[in-house]
Parts: C-alpha cells; structure tokens; sequence
C-alpha cells in the first residue's frame, strides 16, 4: 500500500471517530434535558384553528366583574377548589377549560392554574380564534 492509501484510510478512521463522538453527545444532551428543564405549570394552549384534542370535563369562566363560574354554576371564589374536586372525582385525566374575559387580572387566571396544578388537573386556556 503507498502513502496516498494509507492517508485516505486515517481519514476514514478519524471521521468515524468524529461520527461517534457527535452521536454520543447527542444522546447525552437527549437525556440530561429533561433534567434540566424548570417545574412548570402543564399548560395546553389551544391552536387558533381546529379543534382541542383533550376532552371537557369542566369548564371554569371568569367575568368581567370578577365572578367565578364552574361549568354554568356560580360559585364563591372561597370553594372554587372543592367544587372542581367534587365535580372530577373520578374521573380519568381531568381537564379543566379555563375562559377568562378579555381583562381579567392574571392573578384570577393564576389561580384556578394553581389549583389546577396542586390537584394534577390538565388545563386548557381557552382563546377566542383570530
């Protein structure tokens, strides 16, 4: 074998060495990411257009005035949370549908998500279509 072989297989050599690297680091970033990744709340966000995926088991509205709503039933912002309980006990994979009116403080927003998040409750914030 001349030089002009031997070269071509050290090149051969030192670029499947590179593959491998590059592989291996890229299942060590796939697996340490999720580690990584901060606590957040689960919070599914409807696309504008088409239809949600998950199901409705309760719908949470609220108005303008600050009143709070499950499903069509007025409720004291006091006993929202045992009032979801109550309403998805049971059930597999709650889901709550949020509707907050244009204007509300987020606090308001903030807090049925907590509840939501303490209770392991999925949630959807519901948008109105562009």
């Amino acid at each position: 074998m001349n030089l002009r072989g031997r070269n071509k297989v050290s090149a051969t050599f030192s670029m499947s060495s590179m593959t491998d690297i590059v592989f291996l680091l890229l299942i060590f970033f796939m697996l340490t990411s999720p580690v990584i990744t901060p606590e957040a709340l689960d919070l599914i966000l409807p696309k504008a257009k088409g239809k949600t995926t998950s199901t409705q088991n309760v719908a949470v509205s609220i108005t303008k005035d600050l009143e709070f709503y499950v499903n069509e039933e007025k409720v004291n912002s006091n006993r929202i949370e045992s009032t979801l309980k109550s309403k998805l006990r049971g059930i597999e994979e709650p889901t709550i549908i949020l509707r907050a009116a244009e204007g509300v403080p987020i606090e308001k927003a903030v807090r049925i998500m907590d509840i939501a998040n303490r209770n392991k409750y999925k949630i959807v914030l519901a948008v109105k279509p562009n």
